[in-house]
């Protein structure tokens, strides 16, 4: 039986161009190896893109030129069977140590690989890249252009780039492999397309299944957030004591312990958001600049929300612990996103603490005058914003997070998202009902009107995360 065509692209260069960080972005791959020394990649190596367990297309890894003068001499001065021009210039320099980089990267090219050449656009184009194009023009192969900027400060080159590429490339793409989006990485497939009409119809189901794959995470991250915040809504800890002289140091304890635990249901909800979209090795961390251990209702982190006197001496009388805290910021607008609110998470204002007593309680038959103590469940609807904003803008930096990305310094953009403003802040009226009557099912734990709520609140997050996805870089 015949195996189904599986379009292969052979990522082609000269050393040091961005090749394998172009494999790495387009394979979602975080395991391509990278590296600034030029001449890393010796062998070629195949990143196959599977979705439901298929291999829908190959991306190779390759070594980058090294005798393109010598090449091309070679290469225009064949005179035998196209089809086999490749193959015949393998056999001619196989036993030649200074032809191993070009026998290496020309093997999947005599097999019918594609061809996605990267330049470096932010350097001037040199004659060995004009021999390098002229190579791959020789080859007859399908092919593509992609100019890497590198350096966004560099553009003076660019139309150069432009005018060479047209001259011996199928379509030209401009594409920071560092930097690039979903919707962006889903642009340069779908140019793919147009490389050549015979692989069309393989590469149109192969950008539809991205789609569908892309799709279905979405589903999934929802499903991840709204698992998060029914966990949170019903979340208690308790202990009981004999000692009312325990309480005070029992309440402490147990208000560590539920904000203890929010932090390990959030940080759980996180990871399985980052291993939906291939993040595996690489554990990109929160930017330094979050005020990440500061208190929620700290004075410092309401003056970066932005709100006035009267409501920082609120925050002030309600004090570290913040219980029953009524001020309603989601309401009034005010930014409960990842780079304004994030706080040492929650503060005291997450919980509702009571203690009751029962004094006949009957232990193992025996008859105690026994206090029990809990914490929980969550009174704040605050907190559930921001858990949900922080996921929200979790989601953006994973999908943004190129899979070529390997400086953790560098600072994310998140197009319309800004360190003032996060998602929920900027929901209409109905949103936040629908998400204020969603808590409230939650807690009171009727599971009809739980999945008839849930189901509502699931549509407008598959809206907004897929509006989330859509964007792109803004012009720097």
């Amino acid at each position: 039986m015949d195996q189904p065509f599986i379009p292969s692209f052979a990522i082609l260069g000269h050393p040091n161009e961005g090749k394998s960080s172009v494999v790495s972005t387009l394979a979602e791959d975080d395991s391509v190896r990278i590296s600034p020394i030029p001449g890393e990649t010796r062998k070629c190596r195949e990143y196959p893109v599977i979705v439901d367990g298929k291999k829908i297309i190959r991306f190779i890894d390759t070594p980058g030129f090294q005798q393109p003068r010598q090449s091309l001499k070679w290469l225009t001065e064949y005179s035998g069977p196209d089809r086999q021009m490749l193959s015949d210039f393998i056999a001619a320099h196989n036993s030649a140590p200074d032809f191993a980089d070009e026998c290496e990267l020309f093997s999947p090219l005599a097999d019918g690989a594609g061809i996605i050449f990267v330049v470096d656009g932010s350097r001037p184009v040199r004659r060995i890249d004009k021999m390098e194009m002229e190579i791959l023009r020789l080859t007859g192969l399908p092919r593509m252009a992609v100019i890497n900027t590198k350096e966004k400060n560099r553009a003076e080159f660019l139309e150069d780039w432009k005018s060479e590429a047209r001259k011996n490339f199928n379509t030209i793409r401009m594409f920071d492999a560092h930097c690039a989006t979903y919707a962006e990485r889903i642009d340069l497939l779908e140019s793919l397309k147009n490389i050549d009409q015979e692989w069309q119809p393989q590469l149109e189901e192969v950008v539809s299944a991205f789609k569908q794959d892309w799709q279905h995470r979405i589903d999934d991250t929802v499903n991840i957030m709204m698992e998060l915040l029914l966990d949170v809504s019903r979340h208690t800890v308790k202990k009981t004591c004999q000692d009312e002289s325990q309480i005070q140091m029992i309440k402490k304890q147990l208000q560590e312990q539920y904000k203890s635990d929010i932090d390990r249901f959030e940080k759980a909800a996180h990871k399985n958001i980052r291993k939906r979209f291939k993040h595996n090795i690489f554990n990109y961390e929160l930017p330094p600049h979050s005020i990440i251990h500061e208190d929620l209702f700290s004075k410092k982190s309401w003056r970066i929300l932005g709100l006035k006197q009267w409501q920082l001496a609120a925050a002030g009388a309600a004090g570290g612990s913040a219980v029953g805290a009524k001020i309603d910021l989601a309401m009034a607008g005010q930014s409960l996103g990842l780079f304004t609110a994030i706080g040492g998470l929650l503060g005291g204002g997450s919980a509702a603490f009571g203690a009751k007593q029962a004094t006949r309680t009957k232990v193992k038959g025996l008859p105690l005058g026994r206090i029990k103590i809990q914490v929980g469940p969550m009174k704040n609807e605050q907190i559930p914003y921001i858990l949900l904003d922080r996921a929200l803008i979790y989601f953006s930096h994973v999908i943004n997070w190129a899979h070529s990305r390997r400086d953790q310094s560098d600072t994310l953009r998140f197009g319309t998202v800004t360190p003032q403003k996060g998602f929920t802040s900027q929901w209409d009226g109905p949103s936040k009902k629908l998400f204020s009557r969603f808590f409230k099912t939650a807690q009171k734990g009727d599971w009809i009107k739980i999945a008839a709520a849930k189901t509502q609140l699931t549509g407008l997050l598959v809206r907004i995360l897929k509006d989330i996805s859509e964007l792109k870089q803004p012009a720097e």
